[in-house]
């Protein structure tokens, strides 16, 4: 008796220090109910206290690893009690978002709906169907999914009176619309969830959905080519869901790395994604970072251990495979290339989104004109350019004119290369986008209505060790310093801040090379470029190692390497300058600006001394600091740089 006194105490303090934000004191009082409730035993209480300790480790604390870890408890407590309303609960108690194999997901919304089912338990029916309908979308079974997502959504907006249940199946609601680009679906039930009160700031549920919501509409405004807008809806909806719940915006921090990563902004977004990695939604940007960043074998490593821990999710394995593609054929490896893209395409008849389709598509026609020359690549484009929905997708359709132009000038069609950049210097008009400098550099060759500027405009002209200034029928040839590269970096992405560590990577390649030829700061090899990329390396080893380890169910294990993770993840917070500028590792940002700023004002008064118009114009219009950008006023003319053969810079 008084062991089970004991344990209902140690549940009324669990139940304050939930009510005042108190996760770590939630943890402890949930662990001694635990103990007291085992010893006693009161097995499916105990189960279900396993599900409360997993749930606030998993999603107070951020560590899914223990999260998971006790909901293996639980579901292994009740394996031998009767058919019971907690097996339902203990089945489904993760977030739906947080399991990655959606047949695994499946399995346990089945077994939850027929304990709440069997027991009448609407809000465990709506968990239910709410996980079985995303499991469903992520298999590529849209409209079965979705039918069920709808139903669970009809629920929560009707007899539900559990908030977290709600909250729980609304995230897996979002989810779904956010990976089968269903955006008409997401705005349609965000008014009645936000009428019923689970969108919005009163709680932490309710801004944590306000938030999931927001990272939905600007992936949207993404696809629309409004980056700008999507960018300030992240950044208000992370702002505000920090200001209820003191921690940082989950989803609209992933969805905005994203965002940094097509904008060339990478050491912003590899700051975003510190620490997510055991979130599947970062598993994606975090193989993009890679890829942009040049690490093609880190790309690579990053897709396979994504596809391996999602095993028949469809739709996010066609977005993995795209990246695995291009790392492949990056590092030279087109028989590699062409396994994966056998086995994207053999993905994607599993699914039938066009967008999906279209993002794929590019990827796909890579390969083709490795294999079978361009003209099989300008087939597949076609297709998938006459697939997307008119007016619903103008970035998509802007990427694919300039893949079909690249493809076109590659199979001597110049005159069809002309047509489609033309069609994509139109759409990109119309669109608020970064655009790749060398899509830029395609464009301008082949249609120069679409580059801006004067036609008169002076240039910039990589010869390797070397560059040639343009300005009119004047050439002046200089030797390829740092500062000049610099200069050409910044000039190639007009518009786009580049984080001064991206560009020290960029122009001097330690991240790729290993070798440390520079020494920014007083923190030793941990920050220099050639460490970052170790650090990295080491990181993606040891979450493959983590995922092995949940899979066998050895949880200790697991916790252990996640442990590493979480002292690496810190090490490359302070490389970034993260977490306060009194650390001495933030003297590195520091003194990368410095160096930079030097290199490029020094460059800059060189180009000055032989063009003094065009150096001048460079001046005006190249910002640095920590954040570097090429930005001309509207009125003024702007430099445009031609690339060539890549050297090493002197120092």
């Amino acid at each position: 008796m008084t062991t089970v006194v004991d344990a209902e105490r140690s549940l009324r303090l669990a139940e304050e220090a939930r009510a005042t934000f108190d996760v770590e004191g939630l943890v402890t009082h949930l662990s001694a109910a635990m103990r007291t409730l085992t010893a006693a035993g009161e097995v499916r209480q105990a189960a279900m206290v396993c599900v409360g300790l997993g749930d606030a480790l998993a999603n107070g604390m951020g560590n899914l690893t223990a999260g998971q870890a006790w909901f293996a408890r639980a579901t292994a407590l009740l394996a031998d009690e009767p058919p019971c309303i907690e097996q339902g609960w203990a089945a489904v108690a993760a977030m739906g978002c947080d399991v990655g194999d959606p047949a695994h997901l499946l399995a346990c919304a089945e077994l939850a709906l027929d304990r709440a089912r069997r027991f009448g338990d609407v809000n465990l029916e709506t968990k239910a169907l709410a996980d079985g309908g995303l499991a469903h979308v992520q298999a590529g079974r849209v409209a079965q999914g979705m039918a069920m997502l709808d139903e669970a959504m009809a629920l929560v907006c009707g007899p539900v009176d559990d908030e977290d249940a709600a909250g729980k199946s609304a995230c897996s609601f979002f989810t779904a619309c956010y990976y089968s680009a269903d955006f008409e679906r997401a705005a349609s039930w965000a008014e009645l969830l936000r009428a019923r009160g689970l969108i919005g700031d009163r709680g932490v549920t309710s801004a944590f959905l306000s938030s999931h919501c927001d990272a939905v509409q600007a992936c949207l405004l993404c696809e629309l080519g409004r980056w700008t807008d999507a960018e300030h809806l992240l950044q208000r909806a992370s702002a505000a869901f920090t200001d209820v719940t003191g921690l940082p915006g989950f989803h609209p921090d992933i969805v905005l790395a994203d965002l940094r990563i097509r904008q060339g902004r990478l050491a912003d977004a590899e700051a975003l994604l510190l620490g997510r990695g055991q979130a599947f939604e970062a598993l994606l940007p975090m193989a993009r970072l890679h890829l942009r960043q040049g690490d093609h074998e880190l790309a690579a490593a990053a897709a396979r251990r994504g596809l391996r821990v999602l095993a028949d999710d469809h739709l996010r394995a066609v977005e993995l495979l795209t990246v695995l593609v291009d790392a492949e054929l990056a590092a030279g490896s087109p028989d590699a290339a062409a396994q994966a893209c056998a086995e994207l395409s053999g993905r994607l008849d599993a699914v039938d989104i066009p967008v999906v389709h279209a993002r794929a598509a590019g990827a796909r026609a890579r390969v083709l004109a490795v294999l079978d020359g361009p003209g099989a690549a300008v087939s597949l484009l076609e297709r998938a350019l006459d697939g997307l929905p008119a007016g619903r997708a103008p970035y998509q359709q802007a990427r694919l004119h300039i893949e079909l132009a690249r493809h076109r000038r590659d199979a001597g069609d110049r005159p069809g290369a002309r047509l489609d950049a033309l069609a994509a210097g139109e759409l990109l008009t119309t669109l608020d986008v970064v655009v790749p400098a060398e899509d830029l550099q395609l464009l301008r060759s082949l249609a120069a209505a679409v580059a801006p500027g004067d036609p008169e405009a002076p240039a910039i002209v990589d010869r390797g060790g070397w560059f040639e200034l343009v300005q009119g029928s004047t050439t002046v040839r200089v030797q390829a310093t740092k500062g000049l590269r610099y200069v050409a970096e910044l000039v190639a992405a007009a518009g786009a801040e580049r984080h001064v560590l991206d560009l020290v990577d960029r122009v001097e390649g330690v991240a790729t090379d290993g070798i440390d030829r520079r020494r920014l700061g007083d923190a030793g090899e941990v920050l220099d470029g050639a460490a970052r990329t170790a650090y990295r390396r080491r990181i993606e080893e040891l979450r493959g190692e983590c995922d092995d380890a949940i899979a066998s169910g050895d949880f200790d294990a697991a916790e252990a390497r996640q442990a590493e993770v979480d002292a690496l993840v810190a090490e490359l917070a302070r490389a970034f300058g993260l977490g306060g500028r009194d650390r001495r590792a933030s003297s590195t940002v520091e003194r990368a600006r410095l160096n930079v700023t030097r290199a490029i004002r020094t460059a800059i008064r060189r180009i000055e001394e032989m063009l003094p118009e065009a150096g001048a114009l460079l001046d005006r219009a190249i910002r640095t600091g920590i954040y570097c950008a090429y930005e001309p006023p509207a009125d003024d003319v702007r430099w445009i740089v031609q690339s060539g053969v890549n050297g090493s810079a002197p120092e």
